[in-house]
């Protein structure tokens, strides 16, 4: 279970507060995949952090009874004076996960070859983003946070990305943040809305998406 009790978060830029999220009260439930929509700026981001516990609320606290992954996709948490081996053996004990396990699976998956020994400050944004998810893929977790996650490598490793991936939401949940209707659809039965109004909950993610789409004709 992941519980935000009267979570609030903002910003301060030039001497100008903005607050995205106010007094959120929300539990995310454990049997359904939950999709998070909203305009740029909205602060879906930065809600997938504070879930991820990368960045805290302002104030409210944050409950996490479940296993919750660091968001798929954000390759931030990385040490880029580390090498890539360096990077997956710090996550796993992190975890607790076997070590060894978990960097023969990278190792095989990232398909990064080589550079895995090199830092990675040295990697370019897709080689970030397939030691990002390799790592993610072999550590379990009870709820994957997915952050506008993208498609890199070639065919192949986007069809080997989507069947692991799939291969592990039969035994976790996802909450996720999209732009992408398709992939709302095809991984999510409910979701939030960060509007300027506030944030509502879908028990119908085709209502959350009619909505979505309507504030984008209005301009809102």
């Amino acid at each position: 279970m992941i519980e935000l009790v009267d979570v609030c978060k903002g910003y301060t830029q030039k001497g100008v507060r903005k607050n995205l999220i106010e007094d959120l009260n929300f539990t995310f439930p454990d049997d359904r995949n939950v999709a998070i929509m909203g305009h740029n700026g909205a602060g879906k981001s930065t809600l997938m952090r504070m879930l991820a516990g990368t960045e805290p609320p302002d104030s409210g606290r944050i409950y996490r009874s479940t296993r919750v992954s660091w968001p798929l996709g954000f390759s931030g948490g990385f040490n880029g004076t580390m090498t890539g081996i360096e990077n997956v053996r710090f996550l796993a004990r992190i975890y607790g996960a076997d070590t060894e396990e978990v960097l023969d699976f990278v190792r095989d998956f990232a398909e990064i070859g080589p550079s895995i020994r090199l830092p990675v400050r040295t990697y370019s944004s897709g080689m970030k983003a397939r030691l990002a998810f390799g790592v993610s893929m072999a550590i379990d977790f009870d709820t994957y946070l997915i952050d506008e996650i993208t498609a890199v490598g070639d065919e192949n490793f986007r069809i080997k990305s989507k069947k692991v991936f799939t291969e592990k939401l039969k035994r976790s949940n996802i909450v996720m943040i999209s732009h992408s209707v398709n992939e709302i659809r095809n991984y999510c039965n409910c979701g939030l809305f960060l509007t300027r109004q506030g944030i509502r909950f879908y028990e119908d993610v085709e209502a959350l998406i009619e909505d979505y789409r309507r504030t984008l004709r209005e301009g809102f």
